[in-house]
């Protein structure tokens, strides 16, 4: 008889030489993922994610009341496009845009900023290619088309917030250094560039990025006057020499006519007084142009109702409000010029777009943000969010200190 061998307790608890029968051992990557997204689930802002989502979600239903209306726009004798053309397809991307916002919201701080960085400097290059060789639409060229035809504007906004934050928080290191006049340098050909297109909205978007994050990092108020003077100077002179910005101050200040797409837009957007006409049976929103891009929020006023109007208004300040108390213990310069930089892009973008459709702001071609239908703008914008619940995400056992803005910069304050 043989001797018998020892027993040896396999790592995963079954028994060894069971032809495959036993436990398998536990993979170590499989519980290293796990302990990320555990990890990752406790350190995220749930309450912006939510907030976000159901954003989101009102934005489905609302491209749902407006496909109809862009589908009959855009049909032609040859192809006629289905009533929920629009709705299919801003469905798909709404799915891409959550695996964006949720694998950017994974990533580290410190990769998340040298990703950015990098997209910044990629899009820079794609937006001088786009006078080029870009793709026009609707009388303007701000689209590449390089087998799928993007806007490099819609992803330079994100990038551009922490690319600036990251400059601006060299004062760290060296209060001496020029940052301001560095960022304000690529300030400049950004908005010659977009200018150039024409893009006249998100030339004043990344103008107000700017003006924010500046002021947050010091920037003494002579200088704001100055700069304030010399805004409203480029604007003068954008009137004279720019027709575009001209035709569109003239038709806001002049007034509009039974024809003009924003007058269209004011009587869609009240045509359903308080609680609307119900889903499917709004009429004006059949005559308006970018029903489910920029006059979305008309149809939304007129479907659903001047209350559900208000809803989204809640929500949009509710998201920007979210995002400020969560930098209120942050001890980090980058961190808080960074996320404030990301919420004035987003939150500016959104409320131009709404006063535009209440007739407070000349007409733009903007989206509103996560509500509008949209290939690109909505993948940027989820982008935007992932890249603002990477950024602030928190141990919540870790207290801090909070980060004085009005204090010197160097009491070992983490950049």
């Amino acid at each position: 008889m043989s001797a018998s061998r020892p027993y040896i307790p396999n790592r995963g608890g079954g028994k060894r030489g069971t032809g495959g029968g036993g436990n398998r051992p536990a993979s170590p990557f499989s519980r290293d993922r796990k302990r990320q997204l555990l990890v990752w689930w406790r350190e995220i802002d749930r309450v912006l994610l939510g907030l976000v989502l159901l954003l989101m979600l009102l934005g489905t239903g609302a491209v749902m009341a407006a496909s109809p209306a862009s589908a009959a726009r855009l049909s032609t004798s040859d192809v006629t496009l289905d009533e929920l053309y629009f709705f299919m397809l801003h469905i798909r991307w709404q799915v891409l845009g959550i695996c964006v916002l949720i694998a950017t919201s994974l990533v580290p701080h410190e990769l998340a900023r040298r990703g950015a960085i990098l997209l910044g400097a990629a899009m820079l290059f794609a937006l001088v290619l786009v006078p080029l060789i870009g793709v026009e639409r609707n009388g303007a060229t701000r689209w590449l088309d390089l087998g799928l035809a993007f806007q490099p504007s819609e992803f330079l906004k994100p990038a551009y917030a922490v690319l600036l934050a990251w400059i601006l928080s060299w004062k760290v290191r060296d209060p001496g250094l020029p940052v301001i006049e560095v960022t304000g340098g690529l300030l400049g050909l950004i908005v010659v560039l977009l200018m150039a297109q024409p893009n006249l909205g998100g030339a004043i978007l990344f103008v107000g990025c700017w003006f924010v994050m500046a002021m947050l990092a010091g920037l003494p108020m002579k200088r704001i006057f100055t700069l304030t003077g010399g805004g409203l100077g480029l604007l003068v002179l954008a009137y004279i020499f720019y027709d575009n910005a001209r035709n569109r101050i003239d038709a806001f200040f002049g007034g509009g006519t039974a024809f003009d797409q924003v007058d269209l837009a004011s009587r869609t957007l009240l045509g359903g007084g308080w609680t609307g006409t119900g889903l499917g049976l709004g009429t004006n929103k059949m005559r308006l142009p970018e029903a489910h891009t920029d006059y979305i929020f008309s149809v939304i006023g007129e479907e659903f109702g001047l209350i559900a109007c208000g809803v989204v208004v809640v929500l949009y300040l509710a998201i920007i409000l979210r995002v400020l108390v969560r930098l209120v213990d942050e001890d980090r310069l980058f961190i808080i010029l960074a996320a404030s930089g990301l919420i004035a892009l987003f939150g500016g973008q959104a409320f131009i777009n709404i006063l535009m459709n209440l007739q407070l702001f000349p007409s733009k071609g903007m989206t509103l943000p996560l509500v509008s239908y949209g290939g690109s703008s909505t993948i940027a914008q989820c982008f935007t969010i992932g890249l603002l619940l990477a950024l602030t995400r928190r141990n919540p056992y870790l207290s801090r200190e909070p980060f004085d803005l009005g204090g010197p910069v160097a009491k070992g304050t983490r950049k």
